[in-house]
């Protein structure tokens, strides 16, 4: 093959595509760095229960888990819309990719929600035996039966609190996966919708068309995230950003192999290799990393530090 065709020897060995690959492969290694020295604090304190409460006293477990569910079924829609649409060519995008990765959230975090919400139920089925026990031993005489009562219900709630613990150990990794796959998404909705409305609808208006299923995802995503983000009790580290950069340097890696295959399109013109400008975007894109995650970060820590102040009854958090 010649260089010319864009996938020959002569065009992996440009100086551009040599300075561009440095780049990416610098951001993972660099990431990879921070991970290996970084012990997070807010990993330490994260109860198995922040998975699936709510940062809000008014909003009870069901509630959230109604909300993540409905999010399932809204954002599964469209994307299988999408896909109905342009077949398995709409996951040579980004876009796709981060959408798919929200949806994968949410499903984690409605599984566990699911199983919160049974061990919640538990805990009032003790709490009112309890309650009516001790109503009962206000009303009748101390006796044998009264005994028994009070021992069985303490059985209970002793066997439930046993249930929880091994349930909420159950939970760990899944819970884990959960809040990397959040934070990660932070950053990737950011940057796909800015990007998109920022940088491509304006200087790509000649060549595409915004339908009204390319205005949801590109929108919907931030959104939906967003309003978990509201109303869930999960820590968003700053730290967590080299998830985000392992990210995109995937999807970038995959958009390589397709082009060394012999896929000669890109699906953003920022990631053409074969121009003397290809380092300069690959460090644009690659910066871009900081303020996108950043703002979500930013976001985060304002319901941290305000909610508290204007709504000292109704907010509550563990970190």
């Amino acid at each position: 093959m010649s260089a010319d065709d864009g996938v020959g020897l002569g065009y992996w060995t440009r100086w551009p595509v040599l300075a561009s690959g440095a780049i990416v492969l610098a951001l993972p290694a660099a990431a990879t760095a921070v991970l290996l020295r970084r012990r997070s604090a807010e990993d330490a304190r994260l109860r198995p229960s922040d998975l699936w409460t709510s940062c809000w006293r008014c909003v009870s477990p069901p509630w959230l888990l109604a909300y993540r569910a409905l999010v399932v079924v809204v954002m599964s829609s469209l994307l299988v819309k999408e896909v109905l649409a342009d077949g398995i060519f709409s996951f040579f995008f980004y876009t796709q990719w981060t959408f798919t990765l929200v949806i994968i959230y949410f499903v984690i975090a409605t599984l566990i929600s699911a199983h919160g919400c049974w061990i919640y139920s538990k805990q009032e089925v003790i709490g009112k035996e309890e309650a009516n026990g001790l109503l009962k031993h206000d009303i009748e005489d101390n006796g044998p039966g009264t005994l028994t009562l009070k021992t069985n219900n303490e059985k209970a709630r002793l066997q439930s609190e046993n249930d929880q613990e091994v349930n909420e150990k159950r939970a760990g990794t899944l819970g884990y996966v959960m809040q990397i796959t959040y934070q990660t998404c932070g950053g990737a909705v950011m940057l796909t919708d800015i990007v998109f409305w920022c940088l491509l609808v304006p200087t790509s208006a000649d060549h595409f068309s915004v339908n009204l299923i390319a205005a949801c995802m590109h929108s919907l995503n931030a959104v939906f995230l967003l309003l978990d983000t509201a109303l869930n009790n999960l820590p968003f580290p700053l730290f967590r950003m080299i998830y985000f950069v392992f990210w995109t340097f995937i999807y970038v890696i995959f958009q390589w192999v397709l082009h060394a295959c012999g896929f000669t399109w890109w699906p953003y013109p920022f990631m053409e290799l074969a121009t003397p400008w290809a380092p300069m975007w690959y460090i644009a894109v690659a910066l871009a990393h900081i303020p996108c995650y950043g703002s979500y970060w930013l976001i985060a820590k304002a319901k941290k530090t305000f909610s508290p102040k204007f709504f000292p009854d109704a907010y509550t958090s563990s970190y």
